[in-house]
């Protein structure tokens, strides 16, 4: 068994879905490991991870404007506002989907269907640099 470990870096320009299949398969392809897990962990508490559809943009819409009725940016909500209007709503946001993802590795390539892909989820309004520990293990 080896092990590797690399620190993604995502810059983010707002809330919205950004995604990151092809830098999370590349990390895992320079390994050339045939078989294992690769494990990604957001290092943030109002961003996420998560396997959605990439094919149609609609679904990503559709996931903001539902995420944006669930946890709306209204400050008379929340005890916690010390970080503006969209940073209570974000954490809920975050913590309604993962913060961590483990995906299998098949034939040297992450195991993610023809439809999915791989998204960091920036739940703030203003840009960020976030980081993403990714971690594969295999042979």
């Amino acid at each position: 068994m080896r092990q590797a470990a690399r620190t993604l870096r995502v810059p983010t320009q707002g809330q919205g879905f950004y995604e990151i299949t092809a830098d999370v398969q590349a990390f895992a392809r320079e390994q050339n490991m045939q078989t294992g897990l690769t494990t990604l962990f957001c290092r943030h508490t109002s961003a996420s991870l998560l396997i959605q559809e990439n094919a149609d943009p609609s679904v990503l819409r559709d996931l903001e404007g539902f995420f944006a009725r669930l946890a709306p940016e209204d400050p008379a909500l929340y005890a916690h506002n010390s970080e503006g209007p969209d940073d209570m709503p974000a954490h809920i946001r975050a913590a309604l989907t993962q913060t961590h993802l483990s995906i299998p590795l098949v034939g040297g390539v992450l195991a993610v269907g023809t439809w999915q892909g791989v998204y960091l989820c920036e739940h703030r309004r203003g840009p960020r640099r976030r980081e993403i520990a990714l971690h594969v293990i295999g042979e």
